[in-house]
């Protein structure tokens, strides 16, 4: 028994991927090529791609939104879960970054399923409320830049359905959040968002300590 989570270990880590971790050649192959990058630490650990591949199958997830694409494994861990009909639309501002997720999206046979739009995501995510997408999907994914959080959840909040979840990631940031010396914007903006969804009557929520910390919110 433990009364809290457990500290992850270097080891501990290592046991959990080599026992538990299901990845498919072109998630590992992209995980790879992301590792040589400068900012590689923006992907997403693989056993939280892995644990969102089961949410996106156990929620019956068929209409997803992704804010934040990066060079795709996230994008990838949604796609390859999504029944043949499934869409995933995708926001990022970086062609650089997003003709790697390209690439692995076409060899991972999910491409067809994932609409990539370009621009500031909040002009996008204002542009799929414009475009009647309010209530529709099932599961969205923030997982960008900082400053724009509270902009993503309210918009999100807005696209999902009644019962749809919300994952939003970083949300430990490094442990930031918990050192009150720490007053740099971004870890402001996080824990004036974990304090207002800890309140929101709109939703119930979780914080999981998994990768940097996945809050999860159910829309009520």
């Amino acid at each position: 028994m433990a009364t809290r989570t457990l500290s992850m270990t270097d080891g501990l880590h290592a046991y959990l991927v080599a026992n538990t971790l299901h990845e498919t050649e072109a998630q590992t192959r992209l995980r790879d090529e992301t590792a040589l990058l400068s900012n590689s630490g923006m992907q997403i650990s693989p056993e939280q791609g892995q644990f969102m591949t089961f949410l996106i199958k156990t929620l019956g997830v068929k209409k997803a939104l992704e804010v934040g694409v990066f060079t795709g494994y996230s994008s990838l861990s949604v796609a390859q879960a999504l029944p043949d009909d499934g869409q995933l639309i995708a926001c990022d501002v970086s062609e650089e970054f997003t003709s790697v997720a390209r690439r692995y999206w076409q060899d991972a046979g999910v491409a067809a399923k994932i609409e990539l739009r370009l621009a500031p995501a909040v002009e996008t995510l204002e542009k799929l409320l414009a475009e009647g997408h309010t209530g529709t999907f099932d599961f969205a994914f923030i997982d960008a830049d900082k400053p724009n959080y509270d902009a993503y959840y309210e918009a999100a909040l807005q696209l999902v359905r009644a019962g749809g979840v919300i994952g939003i990631d970083n949300t430990l940031w490094a442990g930031r959040v918990a050192d009150p010396e720490n007053t740099d914007e971004s870890t402001e903006v996080i824990r004036a968002l974990t304090a207002k969804i800890h309140g929101d009557a709109r939703v119930d929520s979780c914080l999981l300590p998994i990768g940097d910390g996945l809050t999860l919110v159910r829309k009520r």
